[in-house]
């Protein structure tokens, strides 16, 4: 163990996030946490520091885990909105996938879990929320520049409207709708920037 930390640290960040994203903070025993990442309890509070350190890190991981997915898709398509809308369409398509732990958002699910029982990892989602929408809110900047979008389109907003889209739909899919209704309303959602694209 102590010739490969970082492999058995990771692999056990892997294995937190999932336990974490299916059944929330609250919703962990701390024998559940032993059993998924097959650790003792000192190794555990040795290696995170508690409960919490562990959630946090987990969480820090599930984050930068999306924003590298967000980061990868969009290198695929010339037109930034383009690339945006099948975001909204490549989220649909991956809540149907049985691989995920749970089809709402981890980050989301922290939030309305800890809001008015642990300051801390509320502050934290909240801070992450802001940095993915300060993300998308820069990718629409770009888009403006290379004239996708209308002049005076208010890239800030349309940000958390696209977010708010995004957390919407794995919300929505929680719900149960069948694989063509989440396609059909990742449409819908995606439609939402077309007022606001240049017209060639």
């Amino acid at each position: 163990m102590a010739r490969h930390p970082q492999y058995n640290r990771d692999a056990a960040l892997h294995k937190a996030v999932g336990l974490f994203w299916e059944k929330g903070y609250h919703g962990s025993s701390m024998k559940q946490i032993e059993q998924t990442l097959d650790m003792r309890p000192g190794s555990i509070y040795a290696a995170f520091g508690s409960k919490d350190g562990l959630f946090s890190e987990a969480l820090a991981r599930y984050a930068e885990q999306g924003g590298e997915e967000l980061s990868g898709h969009m290198q695929q398509y010339d037109s930034i909105v383009d690339g945006l809308q099948a975001y909204l369409r490549h989220v649909a398509m991956s809540c149907q996938q049985d691989a995920c732990p749970s089809r709402a958002c981890m980050i989301v699910k922290t939030l309305l879990e800890t809001s008015h029982t642990n300051d801390t990892l509320a502050n934290q989602a909240r801070e992450v929320l802001a940095a993915i929408e300060s993300t998308l809110a820069s990718l629409l900047e770009q888009a403006q520049s290379r004239g996708e979008l209308v002049p005076g389109t208010d890239c800030n907003r349309l940000a958390r409207l696209l977010q708010s889209q995004i957390m919407g739909l794995r919300a929505m899919a929680e719900r149960g709708l069948s694989e063509q209704q989440l396609a059909e309303l990742a449409d819908d959602m995606a439609n939402l920037l077309e007022p606001h694209r240049t017209k060639h």
